[in-house]
């Protein structure tokens, strides 16, 4: 009976030892958890045995348990290095399409060659679909998806809107001629402009620039004439109700500015403040596929109009007006409304898990929400490697939800959670281990040599 006794006890620690190791070898393994080994004694008895004089039976190793408390984060430059602190683990798939569900606290993710989030298994992390504001449509693990990082922001946007204010000097001199004479490529034929970049349906990038002119002093001295041009093309300025504007000429022999190109006026007061506008209310339209403008030529949409916006009412958004001050030309807004084709320039996730993309365009898009995944009983999950688990009866069903709510975590991005193994007290248990094992060696030994005593009896 001893022999068999100390051939437990030497089972035992062989098993202690080899979790140990385990643990030892791990200590470095991102997401690892630790086991622990528990043992058992073991105990028979009869109903006709004395329970007084009953020797146990030897030891049995009854479980080995993982512990799922919290390892310490490290920080990386890796945007998509994921760390959960709290409770939770991340989902993943083996291939789209499929429902074999794993589940890691190991954050080391990538992009693939297709541009979906993988981890170093190539398993596929799972996230919610998101609306525009970034508010999750449904937190079922069964809708939850492989996510992807698109590449670019999708269509362009083409420019309808241009708004613009400033300030004209009233002390600019009249320029003689003005503005039959004007010629966008001389300066002394106007006063000031100003450029900005438009966008035409395709996403081509256009200049488009603003000229103004100081008017005839005999005829208005606080009058000023406006002219637009797209890539140093001569447009002209319309208004819905067809109102004649001034019509600016060009300088004789200009290849850029073509005679009749109409214009607009902007007319202030005494005290500088803006009195009126014409051809219209102050908002005016250019048309750059107008024939004669020439300045669509690469295919895009020949019927976009651009609106110039001078915030010339009162009621509206920005009632901002020009004005006419004994100050500098100056430009206080300068803004319009299209878009070029975007490309990625970087991934954002927040600690509630919302992944957004940020674009060259100078546009963000939410993509998806990290899927979290918690369990009634974590120790009953089944281990299946690369630091991976699955469900299994004893852990019960996944429930999934979002980061930062309830009883889940919260996602640190640029961060990984590193081993839970405390080397130092490993090692102690290394000691252990290996005094337990000697111990029971020792006492199958003794347990072995009585035997032989007692075989060799005469």
């Amino acid at each position: 009976m001893s022999f068999n006794v100390a051939l437990s006890g030497l089972n035992a620690a062989q098993k202690d030892l080899d979790v140990t190791s385990n643990n030892i070898a791990n200590v470095n393994t991102t997401g690892f958890k630790e086991s622990r080994a528990e043992f058992v004694d073991v105990y028979a008895s009869s109903l006709l045995s004395s329970g007084k004089t009953k020797v146990g039976d030897g030891v049995l190793t009854s479980e080995v348990a993982q512990q799922f408390h919290q390892g310490s984060i490290k920080f990386t430059n890796n945007s998509l290095d994921l760390a959960i602190t709290g409770n939770g683990f991340f989902a993943t798939v083996p291939e789209l399409g499929s429902q074999e569900t794993s589940y890691t606290r190991a954050g080391e993710f990538k992009l693939n060659n297709n541009n979906f989030i993988v981890n170093s298994q190539g398993d596929h992390l799972l996230g919610f679909d998101v609306g525009s504001d970034g508010s999750s449509t449904s937190v079922s693990l069964s809708t939850a998806k492989p996510i992807r990082i698109p590449t670019s922001s999708g269509a362009p946007e083409l420019t309808s809107t241009v708004d613009i204010r400033m300030n004209l000097p009233a002390g600019d001199s009249y320029i003689t001629g003005s503005p039959t004479n004007f010629d966008p490529t001389d300066t002394l034929t106007y006063n000031n402009s100003t450029s900005i970049t438009v966008f035409d349906s395709l996403g081509d990038s256009h200049v488009m620039t603003y000229y103004f002119m100081k008017a005839d002093p005999t005829t208005n001295p606080n009058e000023w004439v406006v002219a637009t041009a797209v890539d140093d093309v001569m447009v002209a300025v319309n208004d819905p109700a067809n109102t004649a504007g001034n019509i600016v000429g060009t300088a004789a022999g200009s290849p850029l500015a073509p005679a009749g190109v109409q214009g607009a006026r902007l007319l202030f007061d005494a005290s500088g403040d803006f009195q009126s506008f014409v051809p219209a209310a102050g908002i005016t339209t250019v048309a750059l596929g107008t024939p004669g403008a020439g300045v669509l030529t690469n295919g895009s949409n020949q019927a976009q109009t651009i609106t110039i916006d001078f915030n010339l009412d009162p009621a509206g958004p920005n009632p901002n007006e020009p004005t006419q001050f004994a100050s500098s030309f100056e430009v206080t807004s300068l803004e319009q409304n299209g878009l070029p084709v975007g490309r990625l320039t970087g991934i954002d996730i927040g600690p509630d898990g919302l992944v957004q993309a940020s674009f060259s365009n100078g546009t963000s898009q939410p993509l998806s929400r990290i899927a979290l995944v918690s369990f009634a009983n974590d120790q009953g999950l089944t281990q299946v490697g690369s630091t991976s688990w699955k469900s299994s009866i004893l852990s019960g069903e996944p429930l999934a939800g979002e980061a930062g709510s309830g009883t889940y975590g919260t996602i640190n991005s640029s961060a990984l959670e590193q081993s839970n193994v405390n080397l130092t007290n490993e090692l102690i248990d290394l000691i252990s281990a290996q005094r337990n094992f000697q111990a029971n060696s020792r006492a199958l030994e003794v347990s072995n040599a009585l035997n032989q005593n007692i075989l060799q009896i005469r």
